[in-house]
C-alpha cells in the first residue's frame, strides 16, 4: 500500500488514537492540515454516533500539544543556527518550511511575547511554526503549554463545530463534497481571526501609546 493510500484509509477510519497522531504531526513541522482531521471526524461521530465530538476535540487539542512540545524542545537543543539552517535545507523546503517562515514566526513572538502562543495558534501559517521561536526564547514551560492548549483547544473547537454544522446541511454525499466545504469555511473562519486579531492588537497598541502620552503629561506638569 502506498503511503497516500495508507492516509486516506487512515482518514477513512478516524479514531481517537488516530486523532491525536494525525494532531501532532500537524502541530508540528511536516505539512498536514488540520481541516483534513477535525471537521471530518466531528461529521462522523454526529452521523454514526460511533465517537463524541468533546472528545474529538479532546484527542485533537492533546495531539497539538504534543506537536508543538516536539517543535519546542528541538528549537530549544538545536539553537537558532541550525534551525535556520535546516528551514533552508532541501528537506526544510520539502515541509514547507523556509527561512522566511521561521523568521516571521519569530518576529510575531518577539512583537507580541508570550501570549503570542496562544494567538498564533489560531493564524494561518503561523499556527504550525510558533513553539519554534518560543523554543529559542527558552518560554517557561507552564504558560508555553497554557497558551498552546487554549489555543489549539479554540481551534479544533472551531473546526468540530463546523464538521457537526455539515452534519446537518443536505447534499454532502462524499467525503470530496464534504472536504470542500470543510475548507470553504475553515478558511472563512481563517481570515475572520487575522481580523479580529489585528484589531485587538491595534487596540492595544493604542492604548499603550496613550497610557504613554498620558504618564508623558503627568512628569511635565510635576
Amino acid at each position: 500500500m502506498e503511503s497516500a493510500e495508507f492516509i486516506q484509509a487512515i482518514l477513512d477510519n478516524l479514531n481517537y488514537f488516530w486523532i491525536t497522531i494525525l494532531m501532532a504531526i500537524e502541530s508540528s513541522f511536516i505539512p498536514f492540515p488540520s481541516e483534513l482531521v477535525v471537521p471530518p471526524a466531528a461529521y462522523m461521530a454526529a452521523i454514526d454516533g460511533k465517537m463524541s465530538i468533546s472528545l474529538v476535540v479532546l484527542f485533537a487539542t492533546l495531539g497539538a500539544d504534543i506537536g508543538a512540545l516536539f517543535n519546542y524542545y528541538l528549537a530549544r537543543w538545536l539553537g537558532r543556527p541550525i534551525v535556520y539552517r535546516f528551514a533552508n535545507s532541501r528537506l526544510g523546503h520539502m515541509c514547507l518550511i523556509d527561512q522566511e517562515k521561521v523568521q516571521k514566526a519569530e518576529d510575531y513572538f518577539d512583537k507580541h511575547g508570550a501570549v503570542s502562543t496562544f494567538v498564533g495558534r489560531l493564524l494561518p501559517a503561523i499556527r504550525q511554526l510558533i513553539s519554534i521561536p518560543a523554543g529559542l526564547a527558552r518560554m517557561k514551560m507552564g504558560p508555553f503549554l497554557l497558551y498552546t492548549t487554549l489555543g489549539a483547544g479554540i481551534w479544533n473547537g472551531i473546526l468540530a463545530a463546523i464538521g457537526y454544522y455539515l452534519s446537518t446541511v443536505p447534499g454532502i454525499n462524499t467525503r470530496e463534497q464534504l472536504q470542500e466545504k470543510i475548507n470553504q469555511y475553515s478558511h472563512e473562519m481563517g481570515y475572520l481571526f487575522i481580523a479580529v486579531c489585528a484589531v485587538v492588537v491595534a487596540f492595544l497598541v493604542y492604548k499603550a501609546l496613550r497610557k504613554k502620552k498620558t504618564s508623558g503629561q503627568n512628569k511635565s506638569f510635576s
